[in-house]
């Protein structure tokens, strides 16, 4: 197991390390400075969640952000996984094992919490909590997002205290079982929303934290935006097609994407092994458009922790900005995908 300080000592000599890649970089590919507001709605930089077991996350960690801060993006929302302990990927898709003993969950979250805060520290990006933090847009500002409402372990009070961590985003189920609601993956247990899950939307709705209801199912969205006051997002899914594609569960309907948007939310178009290739996402991401409208239709990437991805590098996203106006989009539709949705849902959903 990595220690915290083992963790600090080897990401400051990466650092040093990151610094000396970047001047090199900077000489061989001159970018030119961002000119619009790019954003990830979901994205697992170097998967720190797995530090603990691995004790290689950093060296994803150090590859990704150089790509975000080649490309100059944004903003992204990175994403703690409160049953990381609990799920594995096999040959087969994630795997569920065992369940959180009392008060396990909530402490991995303050761990992976931690790792993420101190990950941050290091390599001098800032944390984005309000809307002034929006205002940048050549300069990566991380958002912190759970995926998984586990580690609330059913304290309502636990959700004011995330809030005061930073976090600024919960995506209400994952994979594993919860108290909140049901997911897409497993069969329901809750009809919907739990009445914590209905506690939990009301209360995120009233601190101004980003409800996200990806993996969760049809009738789990429904209730959140029967309850909602607020815009709410789908980080990462894509419309569904045959139902033998890859992970197809994850996939979403026609009717399951327009309830977001009757919020006035977002969904990131997710670049999974679902597509079959980089041109695939980009036809499956105007598809979204088609059906929800231009002005809800976002990039989730699930960097770092997707499967079988067509876009797995911030590199491409010029590409992805370029195939899309290639596909008859104007420039002020491409940079709302690109960013400018996911700023407007955020300069809505943040109190101050």
């Amino acid at each position: 197991m990595q220690t915290r300080k083992q963790f600090l000592q080897n990401s400051l000599a990466m650092a040093a390390g990151y610094s000396l890649l970047s001047g090199l970089e900077s000489v061989s590919a001159a970018i030119p400075a961002a000119t619009y507001y790019t954003f990830d709605l979901h994205s697992h930089p170097g998967r720190l969640f797995s530090v603990r077991d691995t004790g290689l996350g950093e060296v994803g960690s150090l590859k990704t952000l150089n790509d975000m801060k080649r490309v100059q993006l944004s903003g992204a929302f990175f994403s703690l996984v409160a049953d990381s302990p609990l799920i594995k990927l096999g040959a087969t898709g994630v795997m569920v094992s065992g369940k959180f003993a009392p008060g396990e969950a909530w402490k991995e979250y303050l761990r992976q919490l931690t790792v993420m805060k101190d990950f941050l520290k290091v390599f001098s990006i800032e944390l984005g909590i309000k809307r002034k933090d929006l205002t940048k847009v050549d300069v990566t500002t991380a958002y912190l997002g759970v995926e998984g409402g586990d580690f609330l372990e059913q304290d309502i009070e636990n959700v004011d205290e995330a809030y005061l961590h930073g976090v600024r985003s919960i995506q209400l189920v994952h994979y594993v079982p919860n108290q909140v609601g049901d997911l897409q993956t497993s069969d329901p247990t809750h009809n919907g929303l739990s009445d914590f899950g209905k506690q939990v939307v009301r209360r995120m709705n009233k601190l101004g934290i980003l409800i996200d209801v990806a993996h969760a199912d049809f009738q789990t969205v429904k209730d959140v935006v029967s309850l909602t006051d607020s815009p709410i997002m789908l980080s990462h899914s894509i419309l569904e097609m045959e139902a033998d594609r890859p992970i197809a569960k994850r996939a979403i309907s026609k009717e399951h994407a327009k309830l977001i948007s009757q919020t006035g939310g977002i969904i990131g178009a997710w670049p999974s092994g679902f597509n079959k290739s980089f041109e695939e996402y980009v036809e499956n991401t105007l598809r979204l458009v088609d059906v929800v409208g231009i002005d809800h239709v976002g990039i989730g990437t699930d960097m770092d922790g997707n499967f079988k991805p067509v876009l797995s590098s911030y590199d491409q996203y010029p590409s992805f900005a370029e195939a899309l106006k290639a596909k008859g989009l104007s420039t002020d539709e491409v940079e709302k995908i690109m960013g400018a949705n996911a700023k407007r849902v955020l300069n809505t959903i943040f109190k101050s």
